[in-house]
């Protein structure tokens, strides 16, 4: 229990608790505000109240998991000011612009006009609804531009110039379009937007098997898979761009995502490790699973090596990532889901061709419908796999190759760190069932059919015989 006593420690391991839960709120938020956006633009167009009452029943699971992304994600940005104050000092003047620019220009737009989207359906025009809506999304996704930016600049650190101690920003367009940055983005984009989409299918699923709503949720559920056919196999490409970045720029955690303890040379083929016992302490794989040349079409496309691959043996121990088996299986995790993700896709496009998706063969079909019940969480523990990975495998480093994390950290006594990393336990964990708590009380009820749409509403309101406010003119009163 030594590391109870280790400042470092128990401040990474508050700041991966908070992260690692933070981020299961705005996963939902920033892809689910797009398929607001559709459904509340196919209402638009079509006047079809299903639509409508689409819109209104997912926002009540966005603005859950909005809520609680505010609530968790304050205390996580904080730290950065009390656990991690040198590294606040000498990356602020840009790291910290960022993150201001997240807060200012991304939250405060989509705070803004949440709750014209929430509370304005019967007080704006439509119109006026909808770019509402629109808006949010907009400011939900910049959210994750903005986050990815400041990330990818610690991975890939551009545009700065280091001056006594701390990083002064020479080229602001450099510094946020580092190497890492659109890759890193669209692969989080379309993460978001994935597991969102088979969230929404999953719980359409639901319905459908318990026959209830099932024309309502046939139709949400062809939605999603209309949209997971881009997707998927999009995201699947972004994240092989995303690997070669890794390769690219950084050799060692691609050797850690890889317990490769050997290079590889130029010119050679690799074979893919597929599954493996790595051993830090001897240096080795105890056990290994291999796929003859299958690193290469992974990095390449080709059998054959351009670049060296280079082993962990080629850095000291020092300067290796570590909880080597922690990242190899994230890394396989994420991989898996992904591919699972597109293979759930393409069997149920073929089941639409085959004209297998009307309201009445869906609930024949429980093999299926039970395939997407599955994938509902699935793409949670895909993006926090892949957050492993890329931040676990940066270690040793906070800023790679220049800031160590040893010398990031504040030097706060263990036992104040320790009390507050059981604090945020205490309130996550309540926080967590009070959203399976809520999360489950609107799918229980699920969607109100009998909702009026707003001009339905207004024409209730304008019946004659109700009342009506005076609208003569003044004069004409007296």
């Amino acid at each position: 229990m030594d590391f109870l006593s280790d400042t470092l420690v128990l401040s990474r391991m508050q700041f991966a608790l908070t992260a690692i839960f933070h981020m299961l709120w705005p996963i939902l938020t920033t892809g689910m505000s797009i398929y607001l956006v559709i459904v509340e633009g196919l209402w638009l167009k079509t006047r079809n109240k299903d639509y409508y009452h689409h819109a209104r029943f997912w926002a009540k699971l966005y603005v859950l998991n909005f809520g609680i992304g505010v609530a968790s994600g304050i205390p996580m940005e904080f730290q950065f000011g009390t656990n991690w104050g040198p590294l606040s000092e000498a990356v602020g003047n840009f790291f910290g612009s960022v993150i201001g620019f997240e807060a200012s220009w991304a939250f405060m737009l989509e705070a803004a006009f949440l709750g014209i989207m929430i509370f304005g359906w019967e007080r704006v025009n439509p119109v006026i609804h909808y770019i509402a809506t629109i808006l949010v999304a907009f400011g939900a996704n910049l959210s994750t531009f903005w986050i990815l930016t400041a990330n990818s600049w610690l991975q890939t650190p551009s545009g700065v110039e280091l001056v006594n101690g701390e990083y002064v920003v020479q080229d602001y367009f450099q510094a946020i379009f580092n190497p890492f940055m659109w890759n890193s983005f669209l692969h989080m984009f379309f993460a978001t937007l994935e597991t969102s989409l088979f969230v929404i299918g999953g719980i359409s699923a639901w319905y459908i098997l318990k026959e209830r709503n099932v024309q309502f949720f046939s139709r949400s559920l062809k939605i999603v898979l209309a949209a997971a056919i881009a997707v998927a196999p999009l995201q699947i490409y972004i994240g092989h761009l995303s690997g070669e970045q890794v390769y690219h720029y950084q050799p060692t955690k691609l050797a850690a995502m890889e317990a490769q303890w050997e290079t590889i040379p130029a010119g050679e083929t690799a074979p893919w490790s597929l599954l493996a016992l790595p051993n830090e302490k001897a240096e080795q794989n105890d056990w290994e699973i291999q796929i003859p040349q299958g690193l290469g079409y992974i990095l390449e496309l080709k059998p054959t090596l351009s670049e060296p691959v280079k082993g962990l043996k080629e850095w000291p121990p020092e300067n290796r990532p570590h909880l080597l088996g922690l990242i190899y299986y994230s890394f396989r995790i994420m991989v898996g889901i992904g591919f699972f993700f597109a293979g759930l896709m393409g069997i149920s496009v073929i089941q639409w061709l085959r004209g297998k998706f009307s309201p009445e063969n869906l609930q024949q079909q429980k093999w299926l419908m039970g395939g997407w019940i599955l994938a509902a969480p699935l793409g949670y523990i895909a993006v926090e796999s892949g957050w492993i990975v890329r931040c676990v495998g940066r270690q040793p480093w906070t800023v790679y190759n220049q800031i160590r994390t040893s010398d990031a950290a504040s030097n706060l006594p263990s036992q104040e760190v320790l009390t507050t990393l059981l604090g945020f336990a205490s309130v996550y964990t309540l926080l967590f069932f009070a959203a399976l708590y809520f999360g489950r009380r609107i799918i229980i009820k699920g969607p109100n059919l009998e909702l009026p749409t707003p001009a339905e509403v207004a024409a209730i309101k304008t019946t004659p015989g109700e009342f009506q406010p005076d609208e003569r003119p003044l004069e004409a009163k007296r």
